[in-house]
């Protein structure tokens, strides 16, 4: 199963706003999700950018999400624990939540990726991206991502 994600902010493809980024106010955009399986017991989120010049830059994580969350409002604090929202990891920039696109040079490409999940996770906060797929490996249900571009 596919699960399809959009933003009210920019296009699949498209360039992401500099309100969302590290040159802005650096708030998470909107998403929107659809085709979650009836089955998800929680959903999980990763936004990371593969074309960083150290490798895979990690700028978001969230999990837990409760399964029937259908919408993530725009500019989730960067709270450990978010109501409604699930437990916020720790980004590559060493911080808990969302660190918006900050490309050095060139554009870069950011794939938000969303996870449905047959179980809920550990509670454990501030878990990594690496923690997090080792946690979700064997849960995964269905999953879809939105990609978004960014130059400075």
């Amino acid at each position: 199963m596919k699960i399809a994600i959009t933003s009210t902010a920019f296009e699949a493809g498209g360039m992401i706003p500099k309100k969302y980024t590290g040159d802005g106010e650096d708030v998470s955009p909107p998403l929107n999700l659809a085709g979650i399986p009836e089955q998800a017991k929680s959903l999980a989120l990763i936004c990371d950018d593969p074309d960083a010049p150290a490798g895979d830059w990690v700028h978001w994580v969230l999990y837990n999400i409760p399964a029937g969350v259908r919408e993530i409002p725009e500019d989730i604090g960067p709270d450990k624990r978010v109501a409604g929202m699930g437990i916020q990891g720790r980004n590559d920039f060493g911080k808990i939540g969302y660190g918006g696109p900050y490309p050095p040079s060139g554009t870069h490409r950011y794939f938000f990726k969303v996870y449905a999940l047959d179980t809920i996770l550990n509670p454990e906060p501030s878990l990594s991206k690496a923690l997090l797929l080792k946690a979700m490996e064997g849960h995964i249900l269905a999953k879809g991502d939105l990609m978004g571009t960014y130059r400075r």
